[in-house]
């Protein structure tokens, strides 16, 4: 089932990638979160997934028929190297992506790339049939934030073209900071940081994201950008729409991960 209806936008703290084969709360909600998505608009005709990791000096899209199932990771057991999410591919999305944002400039990625953990850890919860077709948007580490917030703007009218746009990262994301005897806690500067992320979304402030590096927080929170930049994109998508956020879930873990998810129009 296709629709015209405007597709919902939703960033998703994705964790570790064993979220892929785990059933807890996050991975709960995300299933709901895609039969909410089916029931209230319809199937999406396509899925747009900005992926934090995907970080390279360059915005591109994959263009392929049939992306592969990359597995961007080491260290984890062998069952999470043997999962495959086999959505198709939409070329056509992708050169359609490409005009939409003109100026700005997105390369097509016919054979590089495909679909990693930061997509398909996610999309196997929300679609597990991985019967929608999937394109994946890079994470330009080149370019300021700025950049990233107006691109998610630009993108704004693919969702009145039924198409769902998944970020994914962590608001909060410091690996060196982990610390394994808090659970699903979070350290106080976490916090602080993860709470100013959703009460600027939940004021219809997405704009306000930009200026996050200036938050006595953000240094612990943010040590990289990688994961940090997709949230940019809701709030450029709130902003072209005048829509506030809502939070998904919410929830912390090691201390320094933030788990928190977070939607426009739903």
């Amino acid at each position: 089932m296709t629709t015209a209806t405007t597709m919902p936008a939703v960033f998703i703290g994705h964790g570790s990638p064993m979220n892929t084969l785990e059933h807890n709360r996050y991975t709960e909600c995300w299933n709901e979160l895609g039969r909410n998505i089916d029931r209230t608009f319809g199937r999406p005709r396509a899925i747009l997934c900005v992926s934090a990791h995907w970080f390279i000096n360059a915005t591109a899209v994959t263009a392929m028929a049939a992306p592969r199932t990359i597995h961007d990771f080491f260290g984890f057991p062998p069952e999470l190297f043997a999962f495959e999410y086999a959505a198709p591919g939409d070329p056509q999305l992708a050169e359609s992506l490409a005009t939409i944002v003109d100026p700005m400039w997105v390369g097509l990625d016919h054979d590089s790339w495909g679909l990693d953990h930061g997509a398909w850890s996610v999309l196997c919860h929300l679609y597990p049939d991985a019967d929608v077709p999937v394109v994946q948007l890079s994470v330009d580490a080149s370019k300021p934030a700025s950049h990233h917030f107006e691109l998610g703007q630009r993108l704004a009218p693919l969702r009145d073209d039924g198409v769902l746009i998944v970020a994914s990262g962590n608001i909060v994301h410091n690996l060196r900071m982990l610390d394994f005897s808090r659970g699903e806690t979070g350290f106080d500067w976490a916090e602080r940081f993860d709470t100013e992320v959703r009460d600027l979304m939940l004021a219809g402030d997405g704009a306000g994201l930009v200026g996050l590096d200036r938050h006595p927080d953000y240094r612990r929170a943010v040590p990289t950008t990688d994961h940090f930049w997709p949230v940019l994109y809701l709030g450029g998508l709130a902003d072209a729409s005048g829509e506030k956020g809502s939070v998904v879930i919410g929830g912390y873990g090691l201390g320094s991960l933030s788990m928190t998810s977070i939607a426009i129009g739903m």
